[in-house]
């Protein structure tokens, strides 16, 4: 892996970005409610919050113009910005029983949304999405790219969209094991810790809010007597993040996802 790997932590509050060192993944939807944005402290990657939006529209509502106004926004007053998610359609069967549509046109038009956006604002850092559901859907995605002209093999980072919610299996193993050896440089949106020790040398870098779940489950930390848990609590954050990479770096994986050292964290 190059020195492009990185981990981040998934944040409910994206005020976070001007307070914490950490490379943190933040949504638009969250980081659009702020008024006034500050310098990040940290690199940090954008989640265009497209899940939400389309159970809750079955649809985007949210224009490619108004989207790239709002990154633009953010790469120039917040800065750092490593990547930043397209308006992609996720291939769940409940995301398609919401929108009507078949897994080749939620693929189609996340190709369609990548074009666009890099057309209308080539100097921002978006990142094409793979969507799918079995492994011939993302192979025929990258298909789709391809035919549009673009060498996803050439790029820094190509999201893997619609795993989440499954990816500590073995078929999603397959599926970032078969895109890797393809080439592909693989961001994994939504990892959690078994996906993380099964596939996690194979991605190029990978985005967790499995701290945030796992905190909602248990009592606060001690002097954190202000909140009912710490499911939105940096200082339970930061040790989860740092537990983990030290448990990942015992089974001999930090080195394949994570770099500790150039994240200012002990190696």
């Amino acid at each position: 892996m190059t020195d492009l790997t990185r981990f981040y932590l998934g944040a409910h509050q994206p005020h976070w970005l001007w307070t914490t060192d950490m490379p943190l993944f933040v949504s638009h939807r969250q980081l659009a409610r702020k008024v006034t944005l500050q310098r990040a402290r940290c690199r940090w990657a954008l989640d265009s919050g497209g899940f939400t939006e389309l159970s809750l529209h079955g649809r985007w509502i949210t224009t490619a113009e108004q989207y790239a106004e709002a990154v633009t926004r953010y790469a120039i007053h917040v800065g750092r910005l490593d990547f930043a998610a397209p308006q992609d359609w996720m291939c769940e069967p409940v995301m398609l029983a919401t929108t009507g549509l078949s897994v080749r046109e939620h693929q189609e038009r996340t190709v369609a949304n990548y074009l666009h956006l890099s057309a209308i604002a080539p100097g921002l850092p978006f990142i094409p999405v793979l969507q799918g559901w079995t492994l011939t859907d993302y192979l025929a995605c990258a298909d789709l790219y391809r035919s549009a002209g673009i060498d996803l093999t050439t790029l820094p980072r190509v999201g893997l969209g619609s795993v989440c919610r499954r990816q500590s299996t073995g078929e999603i193993a397959t599926i970032v094991t078969t895109l890797s050896n393809i080439g592909l440089r693989l961001h994994g949106f939504g990892v959690k810790t078994g996906g993380l020790h099964r596939y996690g040398h194979h991605l190029a870098s990978a985005d967790s809010m499995a701290w945030s779940y796992a905190a909602r489950r248990e009592a606060p930390l001690p002097g954190c007597a202000t909140h009912k848990n710490c499911a939105n609590c940096l200082r339970y954050a930061t040790a989860w993040r740092t537990r983990l990479l030290a448990r990942l770096a015992r089974h001999g994986r930090q080195q394949d996802l994570f770099d500790l050292t150039a994240e200012g964290l002990p190696a």
